[in-house]
């Protein structure tokens, strides 16, 4: 082989191993604009992207973000408006200073004494709310009584008024506020890694990163929407990856038995979404042109049950093959909201409202007389099977507020099994039959008896048999997110939707 052969076989195996490389762990800055070292910094920070996995790995070092001037590592995007910014944030090693930070920062600008706020993580555990009020003043701090070395962490902006939230993972949030802080309207927003000593290069890892703008006051609810975007969620990571964004709004991704494909619906249709691709098909429901986020799928998957509008504007009750066709209509009168299969087959469980009040009914899925399972005053609706057979879950306001409850299949015995301080909706049971997933919204944003979009909202699971709740997700979100049975067939991952009118390149888009 010729030297100039050599070489050229050298620098093509060197490219190849180079590209597989950067596939794997790609460095840019993901969602970001740019990055910076803050201040006068000794040692250069950095932040890798990982596309596969949707995390940001962040080195960085400098003295401090306190006193009159900060020194640190800044991952940044230029923002304008409200936002909500919220990432699960920890540190790699054991790192040398127990001040050492990171979290969400918004700055005014990138000069070293700008005025800025800061959530942040410290490397003992302590967690705090930083702000500088005025450009090279002193820098104040509220701190949260809360120790963590692997924290969920939001900063909301609200015009002047900022809210941190802090977690342990699995946890509820605790907030602070601070208002009237004056940081312009125009602002770079980010993440943040500092040392607190110049000679040390600490690193951090940043998962479930989103930067959320939320629904302005103006928006007519029902009438205008913000976009969707699908995620699916490790119940063992506790880590998501968003699969896939739309302008429009998506609703009830419901995962389908083939473990390949979600069903969801969009502007009345409904669509099959294909996993490995990222891509959604129109399935055709024939007539049933008005469909809503009420539909589910048989346990042996060959059917659907779906709930669209007929003539009269009200919603009913249709049956159709999992591959589409014309419908078949179960329910004489509505509004009807499909909910749930009997494993058998046999039944369809579905919220009705018949003369002013809603009540969970079933009826024979081979057609035939409709019969109502509950009697209590107040709304009760989301009813869904457990993969045995022997309960009904559904969510009922008889107690206060609104709650997830049990009862047998046949109507009987009907149990309150969570009794908290939020509005706990749509409970759904893992294909495994060890779980309850459910979605909270919060009482002092959302009445009993209402499930809107665009809310802070919560999703958790409990223990069939009972037993202490644990969060799996914080977001911003509500109608739609959860609506349907959206548990993967092995019982491992959660499919969910949220919401935002803002988003990123990086991520599947369909415009």
């Amino acid at each position: 082989m010729s030297k100039k052969v050599f070489l050229l076989f050298f620098f093509v195996c060197a490219a190849i191993m180079f590209y597989q490389k950067a596939s794997a762990q790609d460095s840019s800055t993901g969602i970001f604009d740019g990055q910076n070292d803050i201040g006068k910094v000794k040692h250069a920070g950095n932040d890798t992207y990982d596309s596969k996995t949707q995390a940001y790995q962040i080195s960085g070092s400098g003295t401090n973000v306190w006193a009159m001037h900060d020194e640190f590592h800044f991952v940044w995007k230029k923002m304008t408006g409200d936002f909500i910014l919220r990432t699960n944030a920890a540190f790699i090693g054991k790192g040398v200073e127990e001040h050492r930070k990171v979290g969400w920062m918004v700055r005014s600008s990138l000069d070293t004494g700008s005025k800025h706020i800061s959530a942040v993580m410290h490397g003992s555990g302590l967690t705090s709310l930083q702000f500088r009020r005025t450009t090279g003043g002193v820098t104040e701090e509220k701190k949260f009584d809360l120790t963590a070395t692997d924290e969920v962490i939001q900063l909301e902006r609200k015009g002047n008024i900022y809210t941190m939230s802090v977690a342990r993972k699995g946890d509820l949030l605790l907030s602070q506020e601070i208002s009237d802080l004056d940081l312009g309207d125009d602002v770079y927003v980010g993440l943040v890694i500092c040392a607190h000593n110049p000679d040390v290069v600490e690193k951090a890892v940043f998962n479930n990163v989103r930067i959320v703008v939320p629904a302005p006051v103006s928006m007519v609810p029902y009438k205008q929407y913000l976009g969707s975007a699908i995620e699916i969620l490790d119940l063992e990571t506790l880590n998501s990856r968003i699969i896939y964004q739309s302008p429009k709004s998506i609703q009830a991704p419901n995962w389908m038995k083939d473990g390949k494909h979600l069903l969801y619906n969009s502007e009345g249709l409904l669509y099959t979404f294909d996993l490995k691709t990222n891509t959604p098909t129109v399935l055709n429901t024939g007539s049933a042109t008005h469909n809503n986020n009420d539909h589910v799928i048989s346990f042996d998957g060959k059917w659907l049950a779906i709930s669209s509008a007929d003539k009269t504007g009200d919603s009913m009750g249709w049956a159709l093959p999992i591959t589409g066709g014309e419908p078949r209509r179960l329910t004489p009168v509505g509004p009807s909201y499909m909910h749930g299969w009997s494993p058998d087959g046999k039944y369809i469980v579905f919220c009705g409202a018949r003369n002013n009040e809603y009540d969970v009914y079933r009826i024979p899925s081979a057609g035939g007389p409709e019969e109502r399972l509950t009697t209590a005053p107040g709304l009760d609706d989301g009813p869904e099977y457990s993969p045995d057979g022997q309960y009904i879950y559904f969510n009922s306001v008889r107690s206060g507020l609104m709650q997830v409850w049990r009862m047998k299949a046949d109507g009987s015995e009907q149990t309150q099994i969570t009794n908290d301080d939020y509005n706990n909706w749509f409970p759904h049971v893992s294909p495994d039959g060890k779980w309850i997933e459910y979605i909270s919204f919060l009482k002092n944003e959302v009445a009993p008896g209402d499930h809107p979009f665009y809310k802070h909202v919560y999703l958790r699971v409990m223990p069939v048999e009972g037993g202490p709740s644990k969060v799996i997700a914080c977001l911003y979100g509500g109608q739609g997110t959860i609506n349907t049975p959206s548990w993967s067939p092995d019982s491992k991952h959660i499919a969910f939707v949220s919401n935002s009118s803002l988003f990123f390149p990086i991520f599947p888009i369909n415009k």
